[in-house]
Order: structure tokens, then sequence, then C-alpha cells
């Protein structure tokens, strides 16, 4: 699932610092329940930030804020996402796409076994609405690029999407220029902006087990042995 603005750029940074991530569909008392009951920090609004509560969706304040065994990390879309998948969930981005794509392919995804769907999680008008989200429409399409290349079939939708992310001049500037980054510059968080289209700088893949999201890093030696033909439809 890719997130790109915010949620799984943010988790990307904190399990890569040994943090483990727990997503909540819900915020206020249900996210206050959840960390009380699983020993964890609460992660509270971006400009609701304090020396008492350093960690929050900003990208930046979680490469530096004081480190935390446990995190719940509420989000509309990505987290809400997160918390009731079925299956086996990884958090991609810009940062890792690589990454998140080889260690999907390390451990036997791809197959129609055990097939991948690549979800770009959107935003929301302010209705409360779903809205398309063009960073993750590009950070789907990193992911997306990264399995043909190894190999892998993709599907008319998830090919258009891998297409997309090939053909762009300047990810980085195409995601500055977005709506949602534009919302974020316009509150005074500009650099999460600048962290989450850092493109392929980060090894670490968050997993979901268990409840939280923990790094993992991809054996590239072993995805070189399996990548191939065998890669089946990717949607």
């Amino acid at each position: 699932m890719v997130d790109v603005l915010s949620f799984t750029t943010a988790v990307t940074v904190a399990t890569g610092r040994g943090m483990a991530v727990l997503p909540s569909r819900l915020s206020g008392p249900a996210a206050a329940a959840l960390a009380v009951a699983n020993g964890a920090e609460l992660a509270v609004c971006r400009r609701d930030m304090s020396s008492e509560r350093p960690w929050s969706l900003s990208p930046t304040a979680l490469a530096s804020a004081p480190f935390t065994p446990r995190l719940v990390l509420p989000s509309p879309n990505g987290s809400a996402i997160a918390a009731v998948a079925v299956g086996l969930v990884i958090a991609a981005c810009l940062r890792n796409a690589a990454a998140a794509a080889t260690w999907a392919l390390s451990h036997g995804y791809g197959t129609s076994e055990r097939p991948i769907a690549v979800i770009a999680s959107g935003e929301r008008w302010p209705d409360g609405s779903l809205r398309p989200a063009l960073e993750d429409g590009l950070g789907a399409g990193a992911v997306l690029h990264h399995l043909r290349t190894a190999g892998c079939r993709l599907s008319a939708e998830a090919a258009v999407m891998a297409t997309m992310y090939e053909a762009a001049v300047d990810v980085g500037n195409a995601v500055r220029v977005s709506a949602s980054a534009l919302e974020l510059t316009a509150i005074g968080f500009s650099s999460d902006v600048e962290v989450a289209v850092e493109l392929e700088v980060d090894p670490h893949v968050p997993v979901l087990a268990e409840g939280a999201f923990t790094s993992v890093r991809p054996d590239y030696a072993l995805v070189a042995r399996t990548a191939g033909p065998a890669c089946s439809e990717l949607r």
C-alpha cells in the first residue's frame, strides 16, 4: 500500500529507526485506547506536536523525535486501510519503492498463488469524500515499475500507472505541485514533502505483522534467483 503524503513515508522513516508502528482506523479516544492497550505512544496532529508529544504523521518530525519502541499512528487514509487489510501488508513510498518490490519478489509474491495488489491510498476532499492523489499514483507506479522490470506481467491498469511513473520527467517536482503537497506547504510542512520526494534512498521495508509495522530488508541475492517470467499479472 502507498500513501506518500504521508502515512507510508512516515512509517518507513519510523520503522527505519527501529520503532514498531501500529496503524489505527480511528483517531481520538479509540486510538488512545489502542495505544494504552499496546504500551505505545500516540501520534498527534502535526500542529499539535509539543515537547511532550513529539510524534505525528510528519516524516520530518519522526526522523528526529525521541525514540519510542511502539507508536500508534492514525491517519484517515493509509493507516485506516492498513488497519483493516487482509493478508500481508507492505508500506511503500517513493523512498523505498525498489526495496518494497524486491522484498515482495524475494518472498515469493507476484505469482498466481501469491498475487500482489498495489493500492494507492488516495486523499479526501473537505467533505470527507475520497479524491485521487497524484503522489500516490506516482508512488504506486514506482513499485509497479520495479515489479515490471523484474519480469512481472501487469494488468492494464497497473501498466498505465507504471508507465506514468516512467514517463514523469521530474517525479519530485510533480509531487511538490500536487494538491496534497500544496496543502502541507500552506500549513508550514513543506519539509515533509521534501522528505517524501527523496527517491529510492531507504532500504527499509515496513511489513505489518501482529498489528504493527516493523522494518525488514530485502534479500537482493534471493530475488535475483527468483524474479522473472514466473511472476504473474499484478493489479
